[in-house]
């Protein structure tokens, strides 16, 4: 993962409402020293809180109990996971235990992910979205992957309008026209099952609509070039072929990745045009995890937090993510 240490110099710290002719957000020329538009619809600018709070140290994680299996990294100091079996070839024996305990971890995190959405509605603060999701995980003797790993403090990442990931649950609450995804991953029986969405909040905008829309077909134009002996590089060739000619764009910052015992491991998926080499063999399983970005510009930059990641000029984001496990003669899709 790439991060971008920069701000935005025309911005102040802010929540700030972006209503009509003020969702235009300016880009200045070097050149001919003109000022141009792209108006990216009707939304709320999410940005850092003023005074700043650096890290997250000052975010209490929610209590797993004892009796529920905790992935290795939990017992690390600063929840770093181990880097050697993030090097493996992240491929899972099929037809055995292996096989069924990923496919179990899948499907709670899809269930996970349905329970989600139903918490989202405006007025709903992430913060208590996160609690929900943290409490039904565990209700269902699972760990929340993402607390602790790397010292990120919560459950899930929700993250809304121009965040492009790991957007940290707050008391925020969800507005009419937000757009947000959440990110659930689950740790059941040793094994990890990852999944997002992009849900609408309230009465959203004709662009944000369309935004979420082109998202869930770029996850399903990457799912249907996989397959055994298919090259990996071939997902970001077809997501880049949906996205030709048309005003958006894919972050290259954030990768899909291998999955299984290990929350994070090869073989990293990448969402862009590119030349990487390797192909899909059975027993590989990973996260196709697109997340496209409504103009040209799809850089970003990284909140004080250390996590959230907004685009560069506050476009707004999207993201979808299926776990995908590669068999005999094709691709199951683990999450849907």
């Amino acid at each position: 993962m790439f991060r971008l240490q920069r701000w935005p110099s025309t911005l102040t710290p802010k929540t700030t409402l972006v209503r009509n002719q003020l969702a235009r957000i300016r880009r200045f020329s070097t050149e001919t020293e003109t000022e141009t538009f792209e108006d990216f619809g009707d939304y709320s600018i999410i940005l850092p809180d003023e005074p700043f709070a650096f890290g997250v140290s000052h975010i209490r994680p929610r209590r797993v109990p004892d009796h529920i299996s905790k992935p290795p990294y939990v017992l690390n100091l600063g929840g770093v996971p181990d880097e050697r079996p993030q090097r493996d070839s992240g491929k899972i024996k099929l037809g055995g235990e292996a096989e069924s305990r990923i496919r179990q971890a899948a499907l709670l995190a899809k269930t996970v992910r349905e329970f989600a959405g139903t918490q989202v509605k405006v007025g709903a603060t992430t913060n208590a979205i996160d609690s929900a999701i943290h409490d039904f995980i565990v209700s269902h003797s699972a760990y929340p992957s993402p607390l602790n790993y790397q010292g990120y403090p919560r459950a899930c990442c929700t993250s809304i309008n121009n965040v492009i990931a790991h957007g940290i649950p707050d008391d925020r609450p969800l507005q009419d026209g937000d757009i947000i995804n959440i990110d659930v991953t689950v740790y059941l029986n040793g094994y990890h099952g990852d999944t997002s969405r992009t849900f609408l909040v309230g009465d959203v905008d004709e662009p944000g609509r369309d935004l979420v829309k082109i998202t869930n077909e770029a996850l399903e134009r990457a799912i249907a070039v996989c397959g055994p002996g298919q090259p990996f590089r071939g997902i970001g060739k077809a997501i880049h072929a949906l996205l030709l000619n048309k005003e958006y764009s894919v972050s290259s910052q954030f990768t899909g990745h291998g999955i299984n015992t290990v929350f994070h491991c090869a073989p990293w998926i990448l969402h862009h045009l590119n030349d990487e080499p390797g192909v899909m063999e059975p027993g590989h399983c990973f996260t196709i995890e697109p997340a496209i970005i409504q103009g040209t510009n799809p850089r970003g930059w990284i909140f004080p937090d250390g996590w959230t990641a907004s685009t560069e000029n506050c476009a707004r984001s999207a993201q979808a993510e299926h776990m995908v496990l590669i068999t005999e003669t094709g691709a199951d899709v683990l999450t849907r």
